[in-house]
């Protein structure tokens, strides 16, 4: 499912994907009629260095963000280190030579993290006009399913599809996998599309 407006009744709201080629060829839920769209622009990531620290031990890992995304302090992310991804904390953000409480991704350096036992699952969400970067925590073992919705940094959202770490990006609704499986979700928040009466 994408949020796009529809050309023949006008509508912004939830289209059904019937087939992705160079264009989407997609379903309005309001009028039922099938169109073509251009594929929605993915968001730019960027690939930070991230030192993450376990006790007594450091390791140099990699931290994925949206390129306008804020990073602070204390905020709760996953780090890549090879094939293993953790859930940190960031307790230092380095911009060139100086030490910030917060910053936007593309003017960061590097990341400070300690681990936390959680792994952190990273979900861009398509509000209409902008992509929001969302954090949630979650066990290892807790699902994710496609078309149903979760709270995530405090906002109810609607998963349309899940990039897996090992490559495949599952869109078929009611498909799922376990948080630790996750590069990324892709959603929309709940309600925002939803039919009207």
């Amino acid at each position: 499912m994408i949020s796009i407006v529809c050309p023949i009744c006008k509508e912004e709201c939830e289209h059904q994907v019937l087939r992705e080629a160079a264009e989407l060829v997609v379903q309005c839920s309001e009028c039922g009629q099938i169109h073509r769209t251009p594929k929605p622009p993915e968001p730019r990531i960027l690939t930070i260095r991230a030192i993450v620290s376990h006790e007594t031990e450091s390791q140099v890992c990699t931290v994925e963000m949206l390129a306008d995304e804020v990073v602070s302090l204390g905020d709760q992310i996953a780090a890549e280190c090879g094939d293993e991804v953790f859930g940190v904390e960031v307790t230092g953000i380095e911009v060139g030579a100086k030490r910030v409480r917060r910053a936007e991704a593309e003017a960061v350096t590097t990341l400070w993290t300690r681990g936390i036992e959680q792994v952190v699952v990273k979900a861009s969400i398509h509000t209409g006009r902008t992509t929001l970067p969302l954090y949630q925590a979650a066990e290892g073992e807790d699902e994710f399913v496609v078309g149903e919705a979760y709270t995530f940094g405090g906002r109810r959202i609607r998963i349309s599809h899940i990039k897996l770490r090992d490559g495949p990006v599952i869109r078929k609704e009611g498909w799922k996998t376990v948080a630790r499986r996750v590069k990324r979700i892709y959603g929309y928040l709940d309600g925002r599309y939803q039919r009207r009466p």
